[in-house]
């Protein structure tokens, strides 16, 4: 399996599954023994972040929510932090192979000691998760593209668009499918 960490996996139209119809996933790992392991990015749920984990909603930025991200462990949270440009590096933050701009944070650590590393952070429900060859197998079979992410993907105000967004800046031809109907018999 190709090194995807800190990169989209970008479900394509034939992906239906109501999980992941139109998702887009951060990878933060993969690799060959363990699989791949993402959050959904443009999943928001009603939940604001201070509800849950009071002190981490000051840090939570212009959309404060508890995001869905995914299926697996669906009580578990996983924070992804924006890193502060220049900063100092703190122990509780652990930056994405690929994507240095962005890495996950440790929710046991204090606020405030996370804070002068991070400008914000996305709190998320769940993750998404396969098996060793999985996410590989079903990106040959049509369900996935593996695409760039930019730190800005993982922090977007409009989630509603970024299936959308990520596919036009690819160029044709993936660029076409961000036209695609959500349901093609209305076309």
């Amino acid at each position: 399996m190709p090194d995807w960490t800190g990169r989209l996996a970008v479900a394509t139209p034939l992906l239906t599954d109501p999980n992941f119809a139109r998702a887009v996933v951060l990878l933060l790992q993969s690799d060959d023994e363990d699989g791949a392991l993402g959050l959904v990015l443009n999943r928001p749920s009603g939940t604001e972040v201070g509800e849950v984990l009071d002190a981490w909603g000051q840090l939570a930025g212009s959309l404060p929510v508890v995001f869905t991200g995914g299926p697996v462990q669906p009580n578990a949270a996983i924070c992804l932090g924006h890193a502060r440009l220049g900063a100092t590096p703190v122990a509780a933050y652990s930056a994405l192979e690929n994507a240095p701009a962005l890495g996950t944070v440790d929710l046991d650590a204090s606020p405030e000691d996370v804070g002068p590393a991070v400008s914000e952070v996305r709190v998320f429900a769940g993750y998404a998760g396969w098996a060793a060859g999985q996410l590989e197998a079903e990106v040959d079979e049509g369900a996935w593209w593996v695409l760039p992410a930019l730190p800005s993907d993982a922090f977007t105000d409009r989630p509603e668009l970024l299936w959308q967004q990520v596919l036009r800046r690819q160029g044709p031809p993936i660029a076409f499918a961000a036209l695609y109907p959500e349901d093609p018999s209305q076309n």
